[in-house]
């Protein structure tokens, strides 16, 4: 009895959860149509939902085995979770006495703010462990303290009022700039990629990739690396992208002869190139258009090459690694048709070409995100509207008047699809056909909720450092010091910033990974003369790099279920996937027209041409294998030619051109006389 009991109450927390996903999904969706509360309002709710969902999903003592207390550990996640939203409602209620006190505490300020600020630490540890929540206490610490400090890094102090004031009623604490795009646009293109998803793109893009490289040397890892950036085109989420493609693709690679770790660390690397794959990049890239303060669609020029070539990179590692180890694809009559997929799901892609449209058009990533996701969902309930109506002529008609009724928001707004969607839901039930459809929309709305868990608490939380750094101005001091040095070596510069950017990395995802090292690094590289697009692209495909790097490496922590394989050897095995990958951000500082930023077309083409031959050379040396195995002399002569590459001063790209052309020739002789290779 006492068993039944506790299962049934189980089942309506689980219940519960799932209708708070909901509730916080359509939340966001009304707030991102219409903008009825104040931005300042906004956040804190949309913090509030984050505590709420992040302490009921993940509550003290789950993994207790007394089952006592982890009944007690649910009821306490709860308490705590409607505690941080209740308080995220004070927001709203006196924000007019907010308003006008500006920074004078009262005692009732004093209760919110304190425990707001420490909930958020503690959701962020349960969601995302130890290393963010200790960083962010030592910049906590340190503006409670840093006047104590010797030298520079000493500050003149600061009241524990104004501390509270700025991380909790602020505008540059758990309420800045990042929490700002996770209430907006972060969510909106998760909420887009969780339809999308559920929609059956995963399938498509599966399907696609199987059939156009599931045949070819390595072709099983091959289909790791499109399958994922496909993905990347619509979820920016690289762990995400690996938990979905990963379930697929890791099991192939390692039933055609890869070993588990391996075909982890292709899964880990490709995934996480999704963050820089337009046009739904990952959170930094809204981040970094709000910092600064640039059209989303720049940023997004700026990411496409520098995408191409990272999956260029995964594509010839596993390639090469494939030929090294002798390891062919699928029989070409187990690869479905690629063609055929497309025909069968081609309306999927729809909202994402009305994205992309609309970005390039001059919209704002808010208008355009909102409309790509009514896109999404007016496909899933007209297409189960239309079910079971004979004839072409009928189906076409039904299609034809439903996209006149959406062209409609040019004049109407985005009203129009809302009033599409009740009119569609309302006919599902009228003709019984939309049971799977409706279902199918509230797991999204539930999925995308807890989709954006990690990445809206990180950007809570890394608000304290923001705080933090422009109440003490410590980012100035330090950037000096880096400009010091990069006044005597450019390369000197930009390799500090790599390596903070990798060390943080081992602790802190991607989000705050960028946040910190932009705020301190990318100001300096800019007064160094590189290119603001191209510095803080910079600072983001090492972040992106640091999740792949031990000993905490997300995307290979989160393969390693999938693969069987510890996330330490997967996460060794990605760098050494990503490691031709390197010198990409480098040549883009060094030749800014990689990024699109400025040099004319001409450019363009001569630093990817540049780009491909740089990488083609690392990764044969770094895998020992081009047309046929390389001896070590090879692989350093190899590695040197794609250095030569990598900076664009006199003489170096003759000197490295001409040793990749006798290095070429040379193996091809060697290759053809069938000479003995060392390992």
């Amino acid at each position: 009895m006492t068993d039944t009991h506790s299962e049934g109450q189980d089942a309506r927390l689980r219940g519960a959860l799932f209708a708070v996903a909901i509730l916080f999904s359509s939340y966001q969706l009304w707030m991102a149509a219409f903008h009825p509360l104040s931005s300042q309002v906004i956040r804190a709710i949309h913090v509030g939902f984050v505590l709420l969902l992040v302490f009921t999903v993940s509550p003290p003592f789950k993994r207790s085995p007394s089952a006592g207390l982890a009944a007690a550990g649910r009821m306490l996640g709860w308490a705590l979770g409607l505690t941080g939203f209740v308080f995220s409602l004070y927001h709203w209620v006196y924000e007019a006495d907010l308003t006008a006190r500006s920074g004078e505490l009262i005692a009732m300020d004093w209760v919110i703010g304190v425990t707001l600020v420490a909930l958020v630490f503690e959701a962020a540890r349960r969601a995302m462990g130890w290393g963010l929540p200790l960083i962010c206490g030592i910049f906590l610490l340190y503006a409670l303290l840093g006047q104590h400090l010797p030298g520079l890094l000493a500050h003149r102090g600061f009241g524990l009022d104004q501390i509270v004031g700025t991380l909790a009623f602020g505008t540059e604490g758990i309420y800045g700039t990042p929490t700002y795009v996770s209430s907006t646009y972060i969510f909106l293109f998760i909420l887009f990629g969780a339809f999308l998803e559920q929609a059956g793109m995963i399938a498509l893009f599966n399907d696609f990739a199987l059939g156009t490289v599931g045949h070819t040397r390595g072709g099983p890892a091959k289909v790791s690396v499109i399958s994922s950036a496909l993905m990347g085109t619509i979820n920016g989420s690289g762990v995400a992208n690996v938990v979905t493609t990963g379930q697929f693709t890791i099991p192939l690679m390692k039933r055609f002869g890869y070993s588990p770790a391996f075909a982890g660390g292709v899964e880990a690397t490709s995934s996480m190139g999704g963050q820089i794959m337009p046009p739904v990049m990952g959170a930094v890239a809204f981040i970094m258009a709000e910092t600064i303060n640039v059209p989303y669609v720049d940023i997004v020029k700026a990411a496409v090459i520098p995408a191409m070539l990272y999956f260029f990179t995964a594509f010839w590692m596993v390639h090469l690694e494939a030929g090294r180890k002798g390891l062919m694809g699928l029989p070409k009559h187990e690869c479905p048709d690629p063609w055929k997929a497309v025909r069968e799901r081609w309306y999927l892609l729809l909202p994402l070409i009305g994205l992309v449209w609309l970005l390039f058009a001059g919209y704002t990533p808010m208008f355009s995100g909102t409309v790509g996701l009514a896109l999404t969902v007016i496909l899933i309930f007209g297409a189960a509207v239309v079910q079971g109506v004979q004839g072409t002529a009928l189906r076409a008609l039904f299609w034809v008047l439903l996209g006149l009724a959406c062209a409609g928001f040019r004049w109407f707004g985005v009203g129009t699809f809302m009033a599409i969607t009740v009119v569609l839901v309302v006919l599902t039930y009228v003709r019984r056909t939309g049971q799977d459809a409706r279902r199918l929309a509230l797991n999204a709305l539930a999925d995308g909720a807890r989709h954006a868990l990690p990445v809206a608490i990180a950007c809570a939380l890394v608000g304290v450092i923001i705080g933090v750094i422009n109440l003490t101005g410590v980012a100035a001091e330090l950037g000096g010091r880096i400009i010091a040095v990069g006044e005597k070596s450019l390369f000197l510069a930009l390799f500090l910033t790599m390596l903070t950017c990798l060390v943080l990395g081992m602790g802190i995802p991607t989000i705050p990974n960028y946040i910190i090292t932009s705020s301190l690094a990318a100001p300096v590289l800019l007064q160094l003369g590189v290119p603001l697009i191209v510095s803080h692209m910079f600072v983001f495909y090492f972040g992106i790099m640091a999740d792949l790097t031990p000993p905490v490496a997300l995307a290979a922590f989160a393969a390693a279920p999938i693969a069987r394989e510890s996330g330490l050897k997967i996460s060794l095995q990605a760098v050494r996937i990503a490691v031709a990958g390197f010198i990409v951000p480098y040549m883009a500082v060094y030749s800014p027209a990689l990024m699109l930023q400025g040099g004319g077309w001409l450019a363009t083409v001569w630093v990817v041409f540049k780009a491909l031959v740089a990488i083609g050379m690392w990764g044969a040396g770094a895998i020992g294998y081009l047309w046929g195995p390389l001896n070590w002399l090879e692989r350093g002569v190899a590695v040197a030619s794609a250095s030569l590459l990598v900076a664009a001063v006199p003489l170096t790209d003759e000197i490295g051109l001409a040793a990749v052309a006798l290095f070429l020739a040379w193996h091809a002789w060697r290759t053809r006389q069938g000479a003995p290779q060392g390992a």
